[in-house]
């Protein structure tokens, strides 16, 4: 069963989850480029896969996996039941037919797998690193499954990109951007870590 606060750390997960959906990620340029003003650079990728790595570290493994599942419930069922938009495309059953969903159904092993490493040991920023890339890794390892299987078995429609262009679109072009997320979300969960926990 789980603890009160595994459930609410999966509602806090689960809330970081929809909410960084819609956050995309920007840096600027340094400090000593400042002098002509502040650039605004964008990642290309969104603080969706930062939430999930996130609730893991601070988390654990039970609550980041149960803030997961519950995401993908309520995209899958809320969208159908009430029209609410869960994810970036929309929700609903027919969101199984879209090549980025295995990415999506990613996020509960990811989590699971982020939490648990992130709790093995000691806190140490290397060790919060460590399971934010396994968690990345975990994502990428099941969108990567998922997208083969779909075009074979013609769960895309007829208008879904060519496989290597969704495997450039979904895996490969993000992976910059996800990777400085990890490092944002790795110093972040130290910090909050030290504060909360000790």
């Amino acid at each position: 069963m789980f603890a009160t606060a595994e459930l609410l750390w999966a509602l806090i997960g689960l809330i970081f989850t929809i909410g960084g959906t819609w956050l995309e990620v920007f840096i600027t340029t340094g400090p000593w480029d400042w002098g002509n003003g502040i650039d605004v650079l964008s990642l290309g990728v969104s603080f969706q896969v930062g939430a999930v790595l996130l609730i893991g570290c601070l988390g654990g493994q039970n609550a980041a996996a149960l803030s997961q599942v519950a995401y993908l419930s309520l995209g899958l069922f809320l969208f159908q039941a009430f029209d609410f938009q869960v994810f970036t495309q929309g929700g609903g059953l027919s969101y199984l037919r879209e090549p980025s969903f295995g990415y999506l159904l990613g996020f509960i092993p990811a989590a699971w797998v982020c939490g648990y490493l992130a709790f093995w040991e000691t806190l140490k920023l290397e060790i919060l690193a460590l399971s934010c890339l396994a968690g990345l890794f975990t994502i990428h390892i099941v969108g990567l499954v998922y997208l083969p299987l779909a075009y074979v078995l013609q769960w895309t429609g007829e208008n879904a990109p060519s496989l290597t262009q969704a495997i450039v679109t979904y895996s490969i072009a993000p992976i910059p951007g996800q990777l400085i997320l990890v490092c944002v979300v790795s110093v972040l969960a130290y910090g909050m870590r030290q504060i909360m926990f000790y």
